[in-house]
Parts: C-alpha cells; sequence; structure tokens
C-alpha cells in the first residue's frame, strides 16, 4: 500500500543519523493544495480544528505548512459528519496546507480511568457528559478520519502508559496495534479517499518488543511511520534507547513521525536519532500560561515583574508578528497578568514560530555539516557544559558516538 505522499530524502549527515528530505502530500479536499513539508518537521497540535488564539493565515504566516488535529475530540464536537458536511476539515477550519489526526488512541492513556478495552473495541465514557459512552473500532477510526480528511492519518493502536509495570499487558498491547493495523488498513483500502494510513510502532521500554512491532509493521509497506507510546513520564534515559531501537528497525525511504515530542533538546537529539516529523501542544499550551521560547530553547516567564519595565522584543532575533510588529516584553507582561486572550494570541505566534526557527536551523545544519555543532550548542545553552549534561543527554550522545 503506497498511499499518496511521496518522501525525499535529500540529504544525510555525515555523523549521525538525521537527514533532510521533502515529504509531498496531494490534496485531500477543494480546500487544500499539494503541500512540500520540508524535514525534520515540527507540527503544532490544534486540537480542535486550529490553534487557540490564531488565526489559520497566522498560523500559515509563522512558517507552518503541517499541523496536527484530535480525531476524538472533533469527533465529540462538533462532529464527524458535520466536519464532513463542510467538505472536510481543510474546508471547515479555512486551512490550506498539510494536515495529520491522530486516531483516538491516545485517550486511552489521557482518559484511561473513563476507558474499558477489549479485542474488538475501546469505548470510552465522555468527560463532556458522563452518560456518553463513545466506542472507537480500528474500523471507526479509520471511517472518521476519512470524514475529517486530513492528509495523514493514524491507526487505532492500544497505548499503554510507558510507565505502566505489567510486561505481559506490554506484549498483548503490541500484538494488538500490529492487528489493529491491519484492520484499520482493510478498511482505508475500501475507501477512496486521498489519504495515508501511518501504523505506529508500539512495544513499552522493551527494546526486542519494540524492534517485533517495527519490523511487522513495514512488512505491509506503510507509507511512513510512527513512534508511539513515549513521552510519558518514562525515565528519559529509557526513552533515548527506544528511540534509537525504533528508528533503526524502519526503512530509510519512509518518513518517521515520532508522537508527543516538542522540546529543543529532545527534538534535536531525536532528530540526531533519525526522527522527521514531531508534534507537541508544548509551545502553545507554555505560550497559554505567558512562557515565551528563547534562544535554543529556554523559556521567558513574561508575568515575571522584571519585565514590567522592559521595553524590547521578546527575542530581538526573532522575525515572528509578535516581534517584528513592535509588541514589547512589558506590553505583553501587561496583557499575562490581566490574563487578556491577546496575550495569548501574541506569545503564541511567537513560539510556534520559534519551533518553525529551530527546525530550520536544524536543516539547515544538516546540510552545511555542522549538525553535530548545533547539538553541543543546543545543550550547552541548556545545561552550561558537557559536566552537567543530565545522563539521558550523554546516553544518545554515546549511542551517535558524539
Amino acid at each position: 500500500m503506497t498511499g499518496k505522499l511521496a518522501f525525499q530524502v535529500e540529504t544525510t549527515c555525515k555523523i549521525t543519523r538525521a537527514r533532510c528530505g521533502l515529504l509531498t502530500l496531494n490534496p485531500t479536499s477543494n480546500a487544500g493544495r499539494r503541500t512540500v513539508v520540508r524535514t525534520p518537521v515540527f507540527m503544532p497540535v490544534g486540537t480542535n480544528g486550529t490553534l487557540k488564539g490564531l488565526l489559520p493565515e497566522q498560523i500559515e504566516g509563522c512558517g507552518c505548512n503541517m499541523m496536527l488535529s484530535n480525531t476524538y475530540h472533533l469527533a465529540s464536537r462538533p462532529g464527524s459528519d458535520i466536519v464532513q458536511q463542510a467538505g472536510g476539515l481543510h474546508n471547515f477550519m479555512r486551512w490550506r496546507n498539510g494536515l495529520l489526526t491522530d486516531s483516538g488512541g491516545f485517550q486511552m492513556v489521557s482518559l484511561s480511568k473513563l476507558m474499558e478495552l477489549d479485542e474488538e473495541k475501546v469505548a470510552f465514557k465522555s468527560p463532556y457528559n458522563p452518560d456518553e459512552l463513545t466506542t472507537l473500532t480500528p474500523e471507526d477510526a479509520t471511517r472518521v478520519q476519512h470524514q475529517i480528511g486530513a492528509n495523514i492519518i493514524m491507526q487505532l493502536d492500544d497505548v499503554i502508559s510507558s510507565t505502566h509495570q505489567d510486561e505481559a499487558r506490554f506484549e498483548e498491547a503490541t500484538h494488538r496495534t500490529i492487528r489493529w493495523y491491519d484492520r484499520c488498513r482493510k478498511a482505508h483500502e475500501s475507501s477512496e479517499e486521498r489519504q495515508n494510513l501511518f501504523p505506529i510502532v508500539q512495544g513499552g521500554l522493551n527494546s526486542e518488543l519494540r524492534s517485533f512491532c517495527a519490523k511487522e509493521l513495514i512488512k505491509r509497506d506503510p507509507p511512513g511511520i510512527a513512534i508511539g507510546g513515549l513521552s510519558g513520564g518514562e525515565c528519559k534515559k529509557q526513552f533515548v534507547e527506544m528511540v534509537s531501537i525504533s528508528t533503526l528497525n524502519l526503512p530509510a525511504d519512509k518518513p518517521r513521525y515520532l508522537m508527543g515530542v516538542g522540546y529543543a533538546v529532545d527534538m534535536i537529539l531525536c532528530v540526531a536519532l533519525g526522527v522527521d516529523m514531531f508534534d507537541c501542544v508544548y509551545p502553545t499550551r507554555t505560550a497559554r500560561f505567558g512562557y515565551a521560547l528563547v534562544g535554543l530553547g529556554s523559556k521567558l516567564h513574561l508575568s515575571d515583574s522584571e519585565f514590567s519595565e522592559d521595553f524590547q522584543a521578546i527575542d530581538v532575533e526573532c522575525d515572528c508578528e509578535t516581534c517584528k510588529g513592535g509588541y514589547n516584553r512589558a506590553f505583553i507582561h501587561h496583557l499575562v497578568k490581566r490574563r487578556n486572550a491577546v496575550a495569548c494570541s501574541l506569545v503564541t505566534q511567537h513560539n510556534v514560530r520559534f519551533q518553525m526557527r529551530f527546525m530550520q536551523k536544524i536543516r539547515e545544519s544538516i546540510k552545511s555539516n555542522k549538525f553535530h555543532q548545533l547539538i553541543l550548542e543546543t545543550l550547552n545553552h541548556h545545561y552550561t557544559n558537557r559536566d552537567n549534561y543530565p545522563d539521558w543527554a550523554l546516553k544518545a550522545l554515546e549511542i551517535l558516538k558524539i
């Protein structure tokens, strides 16, 4: 099953596993357009169809042409039928670029207390209405994503918190994820939608399960592969090891998507380990609390009193609409302290643009054979020098022989 995307690796790093590529997506609706995404790429998360506080044209103005939305929440409100009647999510939210939707599987972790699972399906009690029960099968998850119309859609997988202690449950979930991908794949093959179905590598923190799952999934020749079940509170050293073992078992000619990762240090080390795509709520959620990303990923808490008379831009090197538009730290401090919605919009634009600029730095450094230098520069920005690096960062450097 080849899907409707094209992926071309342009440049590979001579020292690490990093690579730059072009991910080309064909439109799935008359509102969409052919989109060329440069990888490595970060995708901001618009859970309900857009980023809080930003219009779609503002998101695009940040340099973003690929974002993520949440299937479970869109299916709950306004409902996938409504989205389909609008001509798909591209039309519904007036977004012309690339869209990825998750399958609803992550809610098995986030709504675990409201969830019941068996081989056939997962059932959730609604967090909005306790009397409402939502049942989701692999076929349902695929059908709903067909209605939503994203360019890349995800299989329904059996997701467990990475901190779970039952090894037998991880093994069960790994095998069920493969079986459920086959069911999603069958449901997708019967559709005429111009969409790309990604499987998800599971296996907890067990390298053998991760390798097995990756090898089984790539036998099905998917258009791309996601790495799931991580970044959920596990030891970061184990996180690095599982990302490494996952990418080692994935083909070089397919895009690799690591789910739920958005911190600068995490992303740059995972790019070095061979990851192409990332998503996370971090830059937008932290913006709503008045935190602005600067430098190589450090944070300014603009509600702090030190910014009350600071009339410079959030970041003088940033070209976002907030910074180049003349909005200063003192003004944003004033808005943040009063929980004004304009503060959310201004800082969100800045943070999304920060993520785009950071990924651009990564791509440029790979192409100029200076990526390993940018890794060390980023680590030193956060930890001063190698003596202060956390053990998980040292583990990544050890794997990469840097």
